[in-house]
């Protein structure tokens, strides 16, 4: 049974009608509640009260999830607050959606209606805040609310998910362009997401592998019936130019055409190098993102940028493209080194200063190695990745975010050849160089002591040239005639975008790393 759960104003009714087209029988437990109180819910609420009214939700719901024949039952936005209710949802026989709405976009919908908890702004913001945990505790898949006719693109992957690994998510991720459903999950390498033109491979014809020669040894053979692969050496070194012509061309030989898809299996340079390919061979097509690194699963395999480094920059060529899919096995985690998990963490610790909240005091509580078995956080990042991308799926604006500290963590991977560090640890450097220029210095020495203690670097290689890395700050890609906008942060939660800073002050930020 698919269970739609959200605030007032989430849409639910119209999911009901959208499903119900798709011939599933579909139930309204607010008309059951009706039914039994023998009066609308709002006459019903003003003559007995909540308490009243949350007994009668809470017998009425109950027996409504235990009724065979029902395919859908659509619940009022205050049930996952009863805990007899949350605890029903978690069966595995149960699917239950989450139609997230935005403050703003719920207020404007039902601020006219006369629902009994929606007379009052404050009060109606002070229950969105205080439900929106309620929802995501139970949640198996999330659905943007305002997508038009959203179930008629994201009805396969919900249902894909009942046969799935328990503890299993799915993000639909919506933006401008496209959209995409992301799960995030163990054990769902060598599942049923990778049938070919099923409910969740794109197109009509064969997967096709994009890896690397690392990574597809380890997992190739668990993605379904595979056709053939394209192979790249390891690294940040192969994300060039000349290794796109030569995968193009291996493309072109293997005879991928473009109603095949490709599977692109690795970290971030895979899935930059596969996405780029993907979408300039024959014009485009399909590629689903099958990330296999922490660095990977909570950021880059999201979005849809692509791309290649030049000498002089990173990502300096590139498209977006999004992707068909993503599929993030946390179990491929557990054959990373430890040099690459840890280097991985760098992107949790920014994600986690952008969210700030819950997900910024979970990071900051784990302990080496945790990562590997807190799926969830990998799910809170992807979340948050997905979120600003829908935002802002062009990098225009908000999505600048994203860049905290990696302005200069791409220099000191450029100044050195992409040899020295790994992207993780540049990161990390670039976050503690972001927090001086945010005139942060508790935060800055909070991040310090949690990079030393996941054994990231505090310090630059005393060998490196300063100089050379200010010079490649200043190629920065997003650098405009006004010239280098900063991500600065001066708390978790409260990222600021485009901010000039000073030559000197960015020097010293710089030289303080190496001190």
């Amino acid at each position: 049974m698919i269970c739609l759960v959200g605030f007032m104003g989430a849409g639910k009714s119209s999911a009901l009608v959208e499903l119900a087209a798709h011939g599933l029988k579909t139930v309204d437990a607010d008309r059951l509640i009706e039914a039994e109180a023998g009066c609308p819910i709002s006459v019903y609420f003003e003559r007995q009260g909540e308490g009243a009214f949350r007994e009668l939700e809470q017998r009425t719901i109950l027996a409504a999830l235990n009724t065979t024949g029902i395919d859908v039952v659509a619940l009022g936005g205050g049930a996952v607050a009863t805990p007899a209710i949350a605890d029903a949802l978690k069966d595995r026989q149960h699917t239950v959606v989450w139609l997230d709405v935005e403050l703003d976009t719920a207020w404007r919908r039902v601020r006219a209606g006369k629902r009994p908890l929606a007379q009052s702004q404050n009060d109606f913001k002070a229950l969105y805040d205080f439900r929106q945990p309620l929802y995501d505790a139970v949640a198996d898949a999330v659905l943007p609310a305002v997508a038009r006719r959203v179930w008629d693109r994201a009805l396969g992957s919900v249902r894909a998910l009942a046969a799935l690994p328990a503890g299993t998510r799915m993000i639909w991720a919506a933006s401008a362009n496209g959209e995409y459903p992301v799960f995030v999950g163990n054990g769902l390498l060598d599942s049923q997401l990778f049938a070919g033109a099923g409910d969740v491979m794109p197109g009509k014809g064969d997967s096709y592998v994009f890896t690397d020669d690392v990574v597809g040894p380890l997992y190739a053979n668990q993605l379904g019936s595979v056709k053939a692969s394209v192979s790249i050496p390891p690294g940040e070194s192969a994300k060039t130019i000349s290794q796109a012509e030569k995968s193009l061309r291996g493309m072109a030989v293997l005879g991928v055409t473009r109603q095949d898809r490709m599977l692109a299996l690795g970290g971030g340079v895979v899935g930059d190098l596969a996405g780029f390919c993907a979408h300039t061979y024959q014009r485009g097509i399909p590629v689903v993102q099958v990330p296999t690194t922490l660095v990977a699963q909570v950021d880059s395999a999201y979005g849809g940028k692509t791309g290649v480094d030049l000498p002089e920059g990173k990502n300096y060529v590139g498209a977006f493209h999004l992707p068909s899919a993503v599929i993030a096995d946390v179990d491929t985690l557990a054959t990373l080194s430890e040099a690459e998990l840890t280097a991985g963490m760098a992107e949790v610790m920014k994600t986690a200063l952008l969210a700030g909240g819950d997900l910024w005091k979970q990071v900051l509580e784990l302990q080496p190695g945790q990562i590997v078995t807190r799926g969830d956080l990998i799910y809170a990042c992807a979340r948050y990745k997905c979120r600003i991308v829908a935002a802002d799926e062009r990098d225009t604006g908000i999505r600048a975010v994203l860049n905290l500290g990696h302005t200069v963590g791409h220099a000191i991977e450029s100044a050195t050849g992409y040899k020295r560090y790994r992207h993780g640890e540049a990161v990390a450097l670039g976050l503690l160089a972001a927090l001086r220029l945010s005139d942060a210095p508790k935060l800055r020495e909070s991040v310090r002591n949690w990079n030393e203690l996941h054994g990231l670097p505090v310090q630059l290689d005393p060998n490196i040239d300063i100089d050379q890395v200010i010079d490649v700050i200043q190629f920065d890609k997003k650098k405009t005639s006004r010239g280098v906008g900063f991500v600065l942060l001066s708390r978790p939660g409260e990222p600021v975008i485009d901010r000039l800073v000073p030559d000197d002050r960015v020097r010293y930020a710089v030289e303080e790393l190496i001190q």
